[in-house]
């Protein structure tokens, strides 16, 4: 708008000068007219008082127009400080996540590292043994006190079982801690049904075959307890064959030997701890039964002496009432004595004594 009224006040002002110009210059052929000639005085008049308003208006204009350009100028300003800003704080947000991320990439870093160290551990066979040991220990060690297992211990076989947790009856319950994990990796990693029924017969195989070890080696009668614990050291495998390898399961128990998953064990060591604490509470049965009569004997003995106590009671008060009884007599023949008056000397009888004579008052 501003933009149209300079552009307009410049087209009048120019026409204007144009006009003045035009009515100048033109030749003077015909007589002047004072009529015209005023006509003239009064148009350059005008023309002189709308440039005046026009030059008003424009410095208004252009007063305005600076006016307003400094406010564009502050809002602008404003804006682009709150933009800086909101800017930095944004970039600092972004600092602080991307400090996040790298921690967090660098956690990502170290469980690959300790998945890849884990990978390593189950695929090497003694690797993975030591791994199921160390699981096993730690849980048998939680639950149970250092004299109640062993680990291993030699039987009279000469064979070493993973541990040997001792129970009340001196007979050791053998725990195994080896499982053939590979052909359950296989069986998982099976692709066709063709593999899947192979990896499937070489878990029954090589499962089967451990049962048997362990059934042969440590299951032995009147030293040992009747059944033996192969602990399977993964949650997900003890799934495994207890969904899809049931006849294996059953198999092993007819062997005498379960099968355990790592929350089993915790189970059977708790059970066995709880068996434990039953035994040692028998076995102090007849301990306390002992001291509950020595203390009825000590009981007896202390009312026997009570009661001489009583009886040695009764006996002082009774010569204490003796005593009293003495001393009221003794009072009265004292009363008696001191109410008694004589005249004089010949009203005592012959047989009165000198000293009853002063106490007389001679």
């Amino acid at each position: 708008m501003e933009t149209l009224l300079i552009a307009a006040a410049s087209l009048i002002i120019g026409l204007g000068i144009a006009g003045f110009v035009v009515f100048v210059t033109r030749p003077r052929t015909a007589p002047a007219d004072p009529a015209a000639e005023q006509r003239v005085v009064e148009l350059s008049a005008r023309v002189q008082q709308m440039g005046e308003l026009l030059a008003k208006a424009q410095s208004q204009l252009q007063h305005s127009v600076n006016e307003r350009l400094d406010a564009v100028t502050q809002r602008i300003g404003q804006s682009m400080q709150a933009t800086t800003q909101s800017t930095v704080e944004n970039l600092q947000k972004l600092n602080e996540r991307l400090a996040v991320i790298d921690n967090a990439q660098k956690n990502i870093t170290d469980l690959a590292s300790q998945v890849t160290s884990l990978q390593s551990v189950l695929s090497n066979k003694q690797s993975r043994g030591a791994f199921g040991q160390g699981r096993m220990e730690i849980i048998v060690q939680d639950g149970l006190p250092k004299d109640c297992y062993e680990f291993q211990a030699t039987l009279s076989n000469r064979s070493r079982p993973d541990c040997c947790v001792f129970l009340p009856d001196k007979r050791p319950l053998v725990i195994d801690a080896k499982f053939p994990l590979e052909a359950v990796t296989a069986f998982r990693e099976a692709k066709s049904d063709e593999e899947r029924k192979q990896a499937a017969a070489a878990v029954r195989q090589h499962v089967s075959k451990h049962v048997a070890d362990i059934s042969e080696k440590y299951l032995i009668p009147g030293e040992t307890q009747d059944l033996a614990l192969m602990f399977v050291p993964s949650e997900s495998v003890y799934a495994e064959l207890h969904d899809g390898f049931d006849d294996v399961m059953q198999k092993a128990f007819r062997s005498k030997v379960v099968i355990v998953s790592p929350s089993l064990l915790m189970l059977a060591i708790h059970v066995i701890q709880q068996i434990q604490k039953d035994a040692r509470m028998r076995e102090a049965a007849d301990k306390i039964h002992a001291e509950v009569g020595h203390l009825i004997d000590d009981i007896g003995r202390l009312a026997d002496r009570v009661r001489k106590l009583q009886q040695h009671s009764n006996q002082t008060n009774e010569d204490i009432r003796q005593i009293l009884i003495s001393t009221e007599k003794i009072e009265k023949r004292g009363e008696r004595i001191r109410e008694v008056e004589f005249d004089g000397d010949e009203a005592l009888p012959a047989n009165v004594t000198p000293l009853r004579r002063l106490e007389a008052g001679e």
